[in-house]
């Protein structure tokens, strides 16, 4: 499974209406969505039509609409959004459990690879499955707390103002110079979301 760059910004778009909706934030516009992950207006306004069709979002027309989450959070299953944006979470179709399809291989029921890629879908969406929109939004501010960065959608910017999250360089920055290092490296495990689930991330 390879998350597409549809499904990447539909995950981002659907996290971030979760912190508004946390920050008491009762519609985003889909510029300020737009603007506080820096993505394309227009193709985003695509990805939040099929989540509007699909019943995750729901939005309001008008000079002052906007969108907002359609059920709660913690309804909101990360492995259903990628299924529903990116298709089937198996490597390969002969082990898929919503889009099975026979392989070209001659006998499936002892395939060394099918028993293999059957382990890798598992695995995928043992994690897409346990956890919902509601974890990974917890985590995201929990950790931007931590680091003092300015949480978006956050009213102390002043009524319906995003405040953008802060380029990593300079949330560094500003963190040096309070005497502080954030706690993470790339690809770390600790930066995981299923380290902070755990409760092994000290903060």
């Amino acid at each position: 499974m390879k998350l597409s760059k549809k499904g990447e910004y539909a995950l981002r778009s659907l996290i971030n209406l979760g912190i508004a909706a946390e920050m008491k934030r009762k519609l985003v516009q889909v510029s300020e969505l737009a603007e506080s992950e820096q993505l394309p207006v227009k193709f985003l306004e695509q990805i939040l039509q099929a989540l509007k069709e699909a019943g995750i979002v729901e939005s309001e027309r008008g000079k002052f609409g906007g969108y907002r989450l359609a059920r709660p959070a913690n309804k909101i299953l990360i492995g259903e959004v990628v299924r529903l944006i990116d298709g089937p979470l198996a490597p390969i179709r002969c082990v898929s459990q919503t889009a099975y399809e026979p392989c070209t291989c001659p006998d499936e029921a002892h395939c060394g690879l099918r028993m293999l890629m059957l382990d890798v879908r598992n695995a995928i969406a043992d994690i897409l499955d346990r956890y919902s929109l509601a974890d990974v939004v917890e985590i995201t501010l929990r950790k931007m707390r931590r680091d003092s960065i300015s949480l978006p959608f956050s009213p102390q910017g002043g009524a319906g103002e995003v405040q953008s999250r802060l380029p990593a360089r300079i949330a560094r920055a500003q963190l040096s110079r309070r005497g502080r290092t954030p706690r993470r490296g790339r690809n770390s495990p600790t930066d995981g979301v299923l380290h902070h689930i755990l409760g092994e991330y000290s903060i």
